[in-house]
């Protein structure tokens, strides 16, 4: 943009994170370090960046553990980062431990999406973005998709969606609309919600600015208490976390008692983290709390 263009009047500021101006551009004032793929010296796993959709950039870090039997397919992982919709990136050094964590523990291969974010992109971008990857991977289901990793190691009978705080929020959509729509060759098994970040009745500044054509409390995508559709949800099992001290517990809780009474068919669990705040876990992850957490996903994970 022209400096001489440029509207510095604030539309939305959101300490220590970022910063939206009334024409469009951010100021990201973290989350914007980026590692790069590597294989892990401890656990074994090997990361590699691809493109999805070159028309959108919508791109990914893929995951892919060791392999003592490299004829035995896997679990797939579609994992989807936090971050408000607007910082944050899986290249950056928080989200390529934590995925390479949960791909190390619970033995899956990982697909860390990087959808296109907010404001530039204002939602439903993310959402769509988010659809539209899990639409791609389960291209691979017969083996015949553009990723090799996918094709070879992923088995699509036992998919599982997880994400954080805003991630959380993509993450049930993206189980919502398969459930809506059905994806052939594919069976959700399960989701694991973090910190989830959905909106509750009071007005969300937040959504105002960056999700401009959203339909508030009557829209499923961000406030799934008042969906008619959330009994019709695309997996069999949900796991819920939430941190004592976080201001958003109350809305995984929430969440945690609308599936309860929507008739979905499914087990939900939730694990409440006493003494912590959001995403501990990411910023912390060797704490004997965080590890605990990652242990219990991959147990949820390799569940039979």
């Amino acid at each position: 943009m022209d400096p001489a263009t440029q509207n510095d009047e604030i539309a939305f500021e959101f300490p220590p994170l970022f910063r939206l101006y009334k024409d469009g551009r951010a100021d990201r004032l973290k989350g914007n370090e980026t590692v790069p793929p590597s294989t892990d010296p401890t656990t074994g796993v090997q990361s590699k960046d691809i493109v999805l959709s070159p028309e959108s950039g919508l791109s990914a870090r893929i995951y892919l553990p060791k392999l003592p039997d490299p004829t035995r397919k896997l679990p797939f992982l579609l994992y989807i980062h936090g971050g408000g919709f607007v910082i944050e990136s899986p290249f950056s050094p928080v989200y390529h431990s934590q995925v390479s964590s949960l791909a190390a523990q619970a033995n899956v291969v990982a697909l860390s999406i990087h959808y296109r974010r907010a404001p530039e992109n204002p939602l439903p971008a993310a959402f769509e973005d988010s659809w539209a990857a899990f639409q791609w991977a389960a291209t691979h289901s017969t083996g015949c998709g553009p990723e090799p990793w996918l094709n070879e190691h992923a088995d699509f009978n036992r998919v599982f969606v997880a994400g954080d705080s805003a991630g959380s929020t993509l993450a049930h959509h993206v189980v919502r609309q398969s459930g809506a729509e059905g994806v052939s060759g594919v069976n959700t098994v399960g989701v694991v919600l973090f910190h989830p970040y959905f909106r509750n009745e009071e007005p969300e500044k937040l959504l105002e600015v960056i999700y401009p054509t959203g339909g508030g409390l009557e829209d499923p995508k961000v406030y799934p208490g008042n969906d008619p559709k959330l009994g019709s949800l695309g997996a069999g099992r949900v796991l819920v976390f939430v941190a004592e001290k976080d201001l958003l517990k109350d809305r995984g809780w929430s969440y945690y008692e609308a599936l309860k009474k929507s008739g979905w068919g499914g087990v939900v669990e939730i694990e409440e983290t006493e003494g912590e705040d959001h995403v501990f876990h990411l910023f912390d992850p060797s704490c004997e709390k965080a590890v605990s957490l990652v242990k219990k996903v991959a147990a949820f994970m390799n569940q039979e």
